[in-house]
């Protein structure tokens, strides 16, 4: 991490975060006037934009955090972020002079009011809630050109890299202005605009995604065009993205999902060859898109022969209604919903299960399918959006997305069959293991943005690639 502006240390050592050995290149001195070309003879010199990384948080606050941390042990780092991340990145250890807060929140207060309005309710409306900020980014960007501007236009850092935020809706203000100053700008890994099935086009409503209707207006928003244009190079995160970006900068793009996992938190075990009863485990926020009350309805049958126990780990506005659910179907002896765990404690509770079962039925990333095989469980996930590309057919199931009605049924057969035989899941839960171990910690994630990094800067000359979905490794 590069010093910047504050004395104040705090003792952190980058180097200890990770279990992992990081490969780093040749350090050669560095001049102080040292500009222009980047020549590999010391660590490339980024700066990180990540506006909502923060530490306490979920989602895609916490892949900025986890991102710019392990960039932070393979590149000379400087870190951009908003100022309501400021205590936080502190309380995690982060040095004040590696990295800067921008208040932007008097220009942003705005829309996220709004979006509040809007919404419904804090666990739905996240496609409103995605909207209000790409209105409000553009305050962020604008404050960050200005206070970084004489160190880019001075050659200070070798590459800028917009890591969120994640939706590939949001114009970048400074792309055309890095263009101009010569400075490569990559921005990614982006993700999004995983279309509703339209068998379940009725969850929208439940959702209260009404505003997804009018994505496609974001394509004319100022700079949305001009950003891809002028990025150096682009990360899609999925399938669905790289589809949508225009096939005249395919060339310059690059498949990295944007999830992994933490190493010391999930750590890799041996488990014992799984027996009956059958146990699966489901976790994430309970609301209709998730599809629990579909696990439930499809684990009912065995769960009442004491052939099925299922672990729902998660809370939310459908808590309610599932628990009645529970109590119809005479399973409550069988299928615990107790809510939240705390994430230190998330391992231990999901090494007690076999099978992860993540029927949702719109899901951009999938971290929690990441967690769970890296425990050893073996993922049951829908061929739709972002959970089916980390599921190579060697470690999880995936079922075709139909009919709700289907799904239950095709559910409660693989539960059935797997109960009767639960043997299978052992090399599978393994397989599942070493994947993730091979493509999906920090530590590798920060290995492949390296590589494109070099690859932008000249130090390689074939783009980088390991499939679109990664393609299966067993080691």
């Amino acid at each position: 991490m590069r010093a910047r502006t504050n004395s104040l240390l705090l003792p952190f050592d980058w180097n200890k975060v990770s279990t992992l050995p990081v490969v780093r290149k040749p350090v050669a001195p560095r001049s102080k006037s040292a500009t222009g070309t980047y020549d590999g003879k010391r660590p490339i010199r980024t700066l990180l934009i990540a506006e909502g990384a923060n530490p306490a948080l979920t989602s895609a606050s916490l892949v900025g955090w986890s991102c710019v941390k392990a960039l932070g042990k393979v590149t000379d780092a400087h870190i951009v972020t908003e100022m309501r991340n400021e205590a936080d990145f502190l309380k995690a250890g982060m040095r004040p002079q590696d990295f800067t807060a921008i208040n932007a929140r008097r220009s942003q207060g705005f829309f996220w009011k709004v979006g509040d309005i809007l919404r419904g309710g804090k666990d739905l409306g996240w496609t409103t809630h995605s909207a209000m900020a790409i209105l409000a980014y553009p305050f962020f960007e604008r404050a960050l050109w200005k206070q970084f501007r004489t160190q880019l236009e001075a050659g200070e850092f070798d590459l800028v890299h917009r890591i969120l935020p994640l939706s590939p809706m949001t114009p970048s203000w400074l792309a055309k202005k890095l263009a101009k100053i010569g400075v490569p700008f990559i921005v990614g890994p982006l993700n999004g605009g995983v279309p509703w099935p339209k068998e379940f086009a009725y969850m929208q409503a439940k959702e209260k995604e009404w505003v997804g209707k009018f994505r496609n207006l974001a394509k004319w928003l100022p700079g949305a065009g001009a950003t891809r244009e002028h990025a150096t190079a682009i990360i899609a995160a999925s399938r669905t993205t790289w589809r949508e970006i225009n096939p005249r900068h395919h060339a310059k793009t690059v498949f990295i999902p944007e999830n992994a996992i933490e190493t010391s938190k999930f750590a890799p075990i041996e488990k014992p060859t799984p027996t009956a009863p059958l146990k699966v485990a489901f976790v994430g926020r309970l609301v209709p898109l998730k599809g629990v009350d579909m696990i439930i309805e499809a684990a009912a049958p065995l769960a009442r022969e004491g052939k099925l126990i299922l672990d729902i780990i998660g809370d939310g506005p459908e808590r309610a209604s599932l628990q009645e659910m529970i109590t119809k179907e005479n399973v409550g002896a069988q299928i615990k919903l107790d809510g939240w765990v705390t994430h230190a404690e998330l391992g231990n509770r999901l090494r007690q299960s076999d099978v992860f079962a993540f029927p949702s039925v719109r899901e951009f990333g999938g971290g929690a399918v990441l967690e769970a095989m890296a425990l050893g469980l073996v993922p049951i996930v829908l061929d739709h959006g972002g959970p089916v590309e980390l599921v190579p057919s060697q470690t999880g199931f995936t079922l075709p997305m139909t009919s709700r009605e289907n799904v239950v049924g095709m559910m409660r057969d693989l539960f059935a069959k797997l109960a009767a035989d639960p043997a299978p899941l052992g090399q599978m839960g393994r397989n599942a293991q070493s994947h993730i171990r091979h493509y999906y910690t920090w530590e590798a994630k920060a290995e492949q943005m390296l590589e494109v990094y070099e690859w932008v800067l000249g130090q390689r000359t074939d783009k980088p690639s390991w499939g679109m979905p990664f393609e299966f490794r067993n080691q």
